[in-house]
């Protein structure tokens, strides 16, 4: 395999790590990007840009990250707090009335961001074009009757995110969610990374096609079965599990240039892993030319535990901060102190402020994992190694 790329002395292991997850683990299109106190380290792409095809990925090649798009997206109404707009404990229908049918007057802010708003399904799901319209997903939500009395558990919202954290965006700024992370985060920082993707984008042909894809057989490690509860639950049309995902039905064309150009905080993000990398690197800190996204007291809150224990959901223990995905045996970061997100299928971004480190992958080859692909945790085990 061909790599492209740099990578500071000390961190060769994190780029045997991405060759080897081409040579065995079956990645197709992949990159990896590392910040280290700001300053980039790592730097890798190969491989090709489409999944299913043969033209090489370039440096500036984007893919869709699927739920690794949740991190970024948590970070517009995390700035919006840290701004004074945005009041993590009031309800949310202090800012969108028509969220308080069904008994969810006592949701809070914190509680959609930390996925405990007890409505991660429909009672019918919304086609691809319902969800993307800007209205009607919104609009399921609000009528939704919750699932568990919210705010006393959790449970992974697979794709009411969207919907949840799109309309407070807009009802507190009048802008959209992505408009707000394009000129607020993205412009201001460099990155390129986008919840619905403008047509120059898209005409520009940066964007890689992602495909489903079966591990090689040289990848043992890959077929390892999941815990019976949760094969059941994932087979289960009636469980809380397949409908959560299923909130969009049927499943849409991630390569359409209408699902890429739609915005869709919960799964639809497109971006580099550089952007990614970058991105959480300037959340904990200044990154290069002296940009940065958070104040320490917002790194602080996005790193502190909201939720932990089972999920009602994906049916494993999982840990949520404001917005991300925290450590823990479901999706393995780099320490305790890490907060990001995976994205169902192989991509994840984190932060780590502890070691200083933005980290970002993302891949065309999207296996059957949830939360810890072991691609991306191949080259998470490398970092740590290297650090």
């Amino acid at each position: 395999m061909d790599i492209q790329g740099v990578v500071a002395e000390g961190f060769e292991p994190v780029r045997d790590a991405f060759v080897r997850n081409f040579d065995v683990l079956g990645d197709r299109g992949a990159a990896v990007a590392v910040y280290r106190d700001g300053r980039k380290v790592v730097d890798l792409w190969g491989g090709s840009r489409d999944a299913d095809g043969t033209e090489p990925w370039t440096e500036d090649t984007a893919q869709i990250v699927r739920s690794a798009t949740k991190g970024v997206a948590a970070a517009v109404p995390l700035l919006l707090h840290q701004r004074g707009l945005l009041d993590l404990d009031a309800p949310v229908g202090a800012y969108w009335p028509e969220f308080k049918a069904g008994g969810k007057e006592k949701v809070l802010v914190r509680d959609v961001l930390a996925h405990r708003a007890g409505v991660p399904a429909l009672d019918r799901g919304l086609t691809a074009a319902e969800a993307a319209d800007g209205v009607s997903g919104p609009r399921a939500v609000a009528a939704q009757h919750p699932f568990w009395e919210p705010g006393t558990g959790h449970g992974y919202h697979a794709q009411t995110y969207s919907w949840l954290l799109s309309e407070l965006v807009l009802r507190v700024t009048g802008r959209t969610l992505g408009a707000v992370l394009a000129e607020d985060i993205a412009e201001p920082l460099g990155l390129d990374f986008w919840i619905g993707l403008p047509d120059a984008v898209a005409e520009a042909d940066r964007v890689g096609r992602v495909a489903p894809v079966d591990p090689p057989e040289s990848a043992g490690m890959l077929r390892t079965r999941p815990r019976r509860n949760v094969s059941e639950a994932y087979a289960d049309p009636g469980s809380l599990t397949r409908r959560a995902f299923a909130a969009i039905h049927p499943l849409p064309d991630e390569n359409a240039p209408a699902y890429r150009a739609a915005e869709l905080p919960a799964s639809n993000g497109i971006g580099t892993a550089r952007a990614l990398a970058r991105f959480y690197g300037a959340t904990i800190g200044v990154v290069e030319d002296g940009a940065r996204i958070f104040t320490p007291a917002t790194t602080r809150l996005a790193a502190r535990e909201h939720s932990a224990g089972p999920d009602r959901v994906l049916v494993v223990n999982t840990r949520f901060g404001a917005g991300y995905m925290l450590h823990g045996p479901a999706s393995p970061l780099l320490s305790p102190a890490s907060f990001g997100h995976p994205g169902r299928g192989g991509s994840l971004a984190f932060a780590d402020p502890d070691a200083g480190i933005g980290f970002g992958y993302v891949t065309n080859a999207l296996a059957k994992s949830v939360t810890a692909d072991p691609r991306a945790q191949a080259l998470v085990r490398a970092l740590k190694s290297a650090l």
